[in-house]
């Protein structure tokens, strides 16, 4: 065990993703034409480990992959990008996760993932990486592992002092109560909110209305993510919400949304509402591909 200092330590998923780029989504059992196929590193919580790193942190993983040829290339990838790996633990029980990724011309995607060796990451991993994460400045947290465990690993961090992010995605309408305590920032998107608290949340006004019912039940601080329309911001202490606009751009690919997002808030909440998410351009993966 190490306790050495930490940045930011991510306790989340690694996922390969099988990337199909194509002019449009296919129907119910149509097959179409693709033009472009790649494999690329995913996983929410590995995209914010590694974007941590590559923004110029010391940030450590916690994570499980299989003892697969995914799994080894994934934690020279993390290797490759400054990641302590440490606590990335492999497996013979299961695959290392994986995501089949089709991505149409607008940009839009349909996604398929199982889950594998993430959901294999359990309290003894964690127990081993506690003088990390008791160190670290801040601690993130994803649901893409067993939604206990990553509870688990937000009580450590909280009951160490350890500043917590949670990003409830994919979300669960049956979230424990105890997620939203233990939550320092609650970063969601517009869908995630509407699962969470029953309410439509289309606009700023809705989202509004939305992160005022989250803080009710106990996060320190909300951020609800809109796409197009940026950000709502809600603190605890203040009795006003934020709205954070951002710059019209041409989304590629907005399957790493959330990894900017949430690497971005222990420093700057307003440079996370201007990212918000979107893949331009390269229409690249966050982590690289194999």
């Amino acid at each position: 065990m190490t306790e050495e200092a930490f940045d930011v330590v991510v306790v989340g998923s690694c996922m390969t993703d099988l990337v199909s780029q194509a002019p449009r989504l296919p129907r119910a059992g149509e097959t179409i034409h693709g033009h472009k196929f790649f494999i690329g590193f995913g996983g929410k919580g590995a995209n914010q480990c590694i974007q941590a790193a590559r923004l110029g942190v010391k940030a450590a993983m916690v994570c499980k992959v299989g003892k697969d040829f995914f799994g080894d290339n994934y934690i020279q990838n993390f290797k490759d990008n400054g990641v302590h790996t440490d606590f990335v633990g492999q497996t013979s029980d299961a695959a290392t996760g994986a995501a089949s990724i089709t991505v149409n011309d607008a940009g839009e995607n349909a996604i398929v993932i199982v889950a594998g060796a993430n959901m294999l990451l359990g309290g003894e991993e964690l127990q081993k990486a506690l003088p990390a994460i008791s160190h670290a400045k801040v601690l993130v947290c994803q649901l893409e592992i067993s939604p206990q465990m990553s509870l688990q690993a937000l009580r450590m961090a909280r009951n160490n002092r350890v500043k917590t992010i949670f990003n409830p995605a994919p979300a669960i309408p049956d979230l424990d109560p105890d997620f939203y305590k233990v939550s320092d920032v609650f970063c969601c998107n517009e869908s995630e909110a509407e699962l969470l608290t029953g309410s439509s949340v289309t606009n700023v006004e809705e989202a509004h209305r939305a992160g005022q019912e989250l803080l009710k039940r106990g996060c320190g601080s909300v951020i609800i993510t809109l796409g197009p329309q940026g950000s709502v911001v809600l603190k605890a202490q203040e009795s006003t919400s934020k709205h954070m606009p951002v710059s019209a751009v041409t989304a590629v690919d907005t399957t790493p949304e959330w990894e900017w997002t949430n690497l971005l808030l222990p420093e700057r909440t307003e440079w996370a509402a201007a990212i918000r998410c979107v893949r331009t351009r390269d229409g690249g993966r966050d982590g690289g591909s194999v």
